[in-house]
């Protein structure tokens, strides 16, 4: 039998990812930018929450790589970083 050799630092990263993702928010905002961008002000409106939570979700869900964003004037537009995260969100939703 093979011995199983974990990379450590591999999965110190996926978890990462993973705490960023597990907050039903983050979830709700990973959800809504399937397949198209939306701006900082689209997304705290469509879930009734403030500027500044959203902000803070999003910065999150940034800074561990799970979303893009570009600047366009004063708005910030955000979008998946790629399209696994869907499909994880889609696999999620199929659970019961």
């Amino acid at each position: 039998m093979k011995k199983l050799i974990l990379d450590v630092a591999k999965l110190e990263y996926a978890a990462g990812k993973l705490r960023a993702i597990a907050h039903p928010m983050r979830i709700a905002i990973i959800d809504m930018l399937q397949d198209k961008s939306l701006s900082v002000t689209e997304i705290y409106n469509n879930l009734n929450i403030e500027q500044a939570s959203a902000s803070h979700h999003l910065n999150i869900l940034k800074n561990k790589g799970l979303l893009n964003s570009k600047r366009e004037g004063k708005k910030i537009y955000y979008s998946l970083a790629t399209k696994a995260l869907s499909e994880l969100i889609d696999c999620i939703n199929r659970c019961h």
